[in-house]
């Protein structure tokens, strides 16, 4: 348990970043969920439009820290050959 208060503060903080970390973290694993349900289901302009709403936001969490820019660029990469195989 931390003992000074500028620990305690620094737990306060690190609790509210985790929070905000969490939900956008969600939010990037349910927007590319949505494309994957959309591939799955084999239509192609959903899974485009659901494609071009997720990059922005894989990329902003590789951004922000959440995930490691090159994780990103691979999710975003393999999604947009999956999108285009399906055009196919």
């Amino acid at each position: 348990m931390a003992n000074t208060s500028s620990a305690k503060k620094a737990v306060r903080k690190i609790e509210r970043r985790t929070a905000v970390n969490r939900a956008r973290r969600s939010q990037m694993r349910t927007f590319i969920r949505k494309v994957e349900e959309a591939l799955a289901g084999g239509n192609q302009t959903e899974a485009q439009a659901a494609l071009s709403a997720a990059e922005p936001l894989i990329m902003k969490a590789a951004r922000n820290g959440l995930v490691h820019k090159n994780n990103a660029s691979r999710k975003v990469s393999r999604l947009t050959v999956r999108v285009k195989a399906l055009a196919n």
